[in-house]
C-alpha cells in the first residue's frame, strides 16, 4: 500500500529522500499511478506514463551515481486539488566531486489516496552572470 502525503511539501521531501537513496519504490510511491504522468530529467527526452517513468528513475538508480541534494528558492503556488513547486535543485556527486544546479518544477494533485506527483521537469540552470564574468574566456 502506497504512502499517504498530507500536504504537497511531505511528497516534495519524499521524492528528494528517494532520488538521494536511489529508492525506487519509495520513488514510485510518490507518483500517480495517472498515464498522463510527464517527467523530463536535464537534457532528456519527455517521458509520459507511469511505466515509463518508473523505467527512467529505475536505470538512474542503477547507473551508481549517488546525489546530495538541497533545494533553495522554493516558490509555491497550491490551489484547491493542484500544487505546483519551482525550485533550485542544488546538486552535488560526492564521489566525482562535482556539483550543479538544475531548475525543477513539480506538480502535484490531491486525491483520496493524499498528494501524489504528477509532473517532474528539471533543467540545467544557466550560470549565474556573475560567475560567467568571472570566468576566464579561451579563444580558439
Amino acid at each position: 500500500m502506497k504512502k499517504v502525503f498530507a500536504t504537497p511539501q511531505d511528497a516534495e521531501a519524499a521524492f528528494y529522500e528517494a532520488l538521494e537513496k536511489c529508492d525506487l519504490e519509495a520513488m514510485m510511491d510518490v507518483w500517480s499511478e495517472d498515464d498522463e504522468l510527464v517527467c523530463v530529467h536535464p537534457g532528456g527526452p519527455r517521458l509520459v506514463g507511469y511505466e515509463a517513468v518508473r523505467e527512467s528513475w529505475n536505470r538512474i538508480f542503477h547507473s551508481g551515481q549517488r546525489l546530495k541534494i538541497r533545494l533553495s528558492t522554493p516558490i509555491q503556488v497550491t490551489s484547491g486539488m493542484i500544487a505546483i513547486h519551482s525550485v533550485h535543485e542544488n546538486l552535488a556527486v560526492p564521489a566525482e566531486r562535482t556539483a550543479g544546479v538544475s531548475v525543477a518544477t513539480n506538480i502535484y494533485i490531491r486525491s483520496a489516496h493524499g498528494w501524489r506527483m504528477i509532473a517532474h521537469h528539471a533543467s540545467p540552470a544557466p550560470v549565474p552572470q556573475e560567475q560567467a564574468a568571472a570566468t576566464p574566456k579561451v579563444l580558439h
